[in-house]
């Protein structure tokens, strides 16, 4: 019994038996005992609920910030790779905690807003988003996602993420509704409201003193543009930390994707380790970037009618060679499969390939295939009935590869493009887990050297690991470079504030990593 029950109990008695001595009554006194007794067992259930209560809340403020924001490292990130097979889980997906309570503020009015971009650049502005409305004490609206890119995707936001757990998770920092109150809707629904594109790579006090008095003028405000609009650097570290908390626990996938990419885990788990490669060699992507090199005649004439179909594609005269020589080109199948064994890699891993189409199809493959025999991609690992869901759907397929991507023993873009930036930072998160940043430019010389005859295979690959010792996913601060937030390091491929402090060594100097 704790000391408060025992001092509440010996008064309670104290002030019976004074009672009973007082009206001399044998049976009022064994009347009194017996209701001290029901009282001292009321007493003790609503201690124990108490005490449940203040459980329930610190496991839930534990859970909301993951792994590192309060906690450290926890044992089970560091020997992840030792346990049974059967009983490793996906490490990636955000912990199940119980509710917050609700943040209580004077709200200032309503923010819709409409990402664009593929699956990552929007995942990015949605975090940006929820940031910026708690920090107005606006009410944000469900994220309106991207219809009319190049993948043309009609999915929702709920098609693609838990919105209940996104809406909830989140309550204590920020009300978020599925659509604007009653009220409002016809308002909304005339086109009665104010919108505009908010500037890009903008601090915390663009929106309090620029668009907050728009908000509160208009009632809702409309932002239609939301990739990059906060900047990397030089921004409080709660703000960061709350970036931090809606990529890594609020925005979950939905139980279907989540579930199929669990089934493809445990497929390729049952073989042995694996790597992802992000192979971003698509049709659209070549098209986009300019980039031909390998391709023949009637494909680079292909490529530049495609880029000419799209008139929100600024560029199109574009040479593509100069291109890669100043590595903006994704790395081609052959480069790859000469840059992955030149890294040690071992010819018998399983290569998972996180991306669309590859442009070329089995013939451009081949160069990769011959070299890593085990190459397997979602659709050699399913059933088509078990991604019918998700076909035609850009955005569900890219949340179903991001999964594996986050859970793969070793995961290599060969282009540094949104989605290899938003997993570079997630796996850091996950306690820095082995990204290869491979440099292309770099690269792409040294390749053509090795071709050229100019260097032996022994000196290449040497080089190559050389080069990309440092480059492999672990701690270090991101690159900042004042007044040019395109040429920093992107914040989602880095969020330090998130993570455990650096390692540092016995002087208090701290270990970065350098690029």
């Amino acid at each position: 019994m704790c000391e408060a029950e025992k001092f509440i109990y010996h008064k309670k008695k104290l002030l019976l038996e004074m009672k009973v001595k007082f009206l001399g009554d044998s049976k009022l006194k064994n009347s009194l005992v017996s209701k001290s007794r029901m009282s001292l067992w009321m007493i003790r259930a609503i201690t124990i609920l108490l005490l449940w209560s203040c459980c329930v809340h610190l496991v839930a403020v534990g859970g909301m910030w993951g792994p590192r924001l309060l906690k450290g490292w926890p044992s089970c990130f560091n020997s992840h790779h030792d346990l049974p097979m059967a009983s490793q889980e996906m490490t990636s997906l955000p912990m199940k905690i119980a509710l917050p309570p609700k943040r209580l503020y004077q709200n200032n009015g309503y923010l819709m807003v409409s990402c664009n971009g593929g699956l990552n650049q929007m995942r990015a502005a949605i975090c940006d988003m929820v940031t910026i409305a708690r920090y107005m004490n606006v009410t944000l609206i469900v994220p309106e996602l991207d219809k009319t890119s190049f993948w043309n995707d009609p999915s929702e936001f709920k098609d693609i993420f838990d919105v209940d757990h996104f809406i909830t998770s989140l309550r204590d920092e920020v009300r978020i509704l599925k659509e604007v109150p009653p009220r409002l809707k016809r308002r909304v629904e005339l086109g009665v409201y104010h919108t505009m594109p908010p500037i890009s790579w903008s601090n915390m006090s663009y929106y309090q003193d620029q668009i907050l008095p728009l908000v509160k003028k208009h009632k809702v405000l409309h932002l239609n543009k939301t990739d990059t609009r906060l900047v990397n650097n030089e921004l409080p570290v709660e703000v960061q930390k709350l970036r931090c908390r809606v990529n890594f626990n609020g925005l979950r996938f939905t139980p279907k994707i989540e579930e199929l990419g669990r089934r493809v885990v445990k497929i390729l788990r049952e073989k042995g380790p694996f790597l992802v490669l992000h192979l971003r060699y698509e049709m659209d992507m070549l098209a986009f970037s300019g980039c031909s090199h390998g391709c023949n005649r009637y494909e680079e004439e292909e490529l530049t009618r495609m880029r000419y179909a799209y008139p929100w594609w600024k560029e199109k005269v574009i040479n593509s060679e100069l291109k890669r020589k100043e590595g903006l080109c994704p790395l081609t199948p052959e480069e790859t499969a000469l840059t992955l064994s030149a890294l040690g890699i071992d010819r018998n891993v399983q290569i998972y390939i996180a991306a669309g189409e590859i442009y070329g199809g089995k013939r451009r493959l081949k160069a990769l295939t011959d070299v890593f025999p085990n190459v397997v991609r979602k659709e050699t690992l399913l059933d088509s009935s078990d991604l019918s869901f998700c076909q035609n759907h850009s955005s569900q397929m890219a949340a179903l590869d991001y999964l594996i991507s986050l859970e793969s023993d070793i995961f290599v873009p060969t282009y540094y493009g949104n989605m290899a930036k938003v997993v570079e930072g997630h796996r850091r998160f996950l306690g820095f887990k082995k990204t290869i940043e491979l440099n292309r430019k770099f690269l792409v010389n040294l390749i053509d050297e090795y071709y050229q005859g100019m260097l032996s295979w022994e000196v290449f690959s040497t080089t190559v690991k050389s080069f990309h010792a440092t480059r492999m996913g672990g701690p270090k601060k991101r690159l900042v470079i004042p007044n040019k937030p395109k040429e920093e390091d992107y914040f989602y491929a880095n969020p330090y504030e998130c993570l455990q402090l650096l390692h540092e060594n016995e002087n208090g100097n701290s270990l970065d990593e350098t690029k």
